[in-house]
């Protein structure tokens, strides 16, 4: 199965996505800052990382960051969710697969997982 890690300081968000990918076949594992995110990581690796933009202790750029100055994980996929900071990820389309702004359309963001998956697969 897929595994997806869903990055967010806000439970009820996380969780909603988690459902919506569960559904879909998917296997997810929930993060609620980018530093519990980078030691789920390291401890197994996901096919896709989908995180919030502002969270405590690590932001979702600060996430990308991290991920992409390390060899390993340069070609892992990151999707941005942001209530407001979309444009700042945007500036940094080197680092997000994909930047939706919330709120979004479930459907959009299941279409771009399909595409990233099937990419990394």
């Amino acid at each position: 199965m897929t595994k997806i890690l869903v990055v967010d300081d806000e439970f009820l968000v996380a969780e909603m996505i988690a459902c919506l990918l569960e559904d879909e076949g998917y296997e997810v594992a929930q993060a609620s800052h980018g530093r519990q995110a980078l030691a789920m990581i390291q401890e197994e690796r996901p096919a896709l990382v989908i995180t919030d933009f502002m969270m405590p202790l690590m932001t979702g750029l600060e996430l990308a960051r991290a991920l992409k100055a390390t060899s390993g994980y340069r070609d892992l996929p990151i999707i941005l969710m942001s209530g407001a900071q979309g444009a700042i990820a945007r500036d940094h389309h080197d680092l997000f697969a994909a930047v939706f702004d919330k709120p979004f359309r479930n459907g959009h963001l299941l279409e771009q997982v399909r595409k990233l998956i099937d990419v990394v697969q």
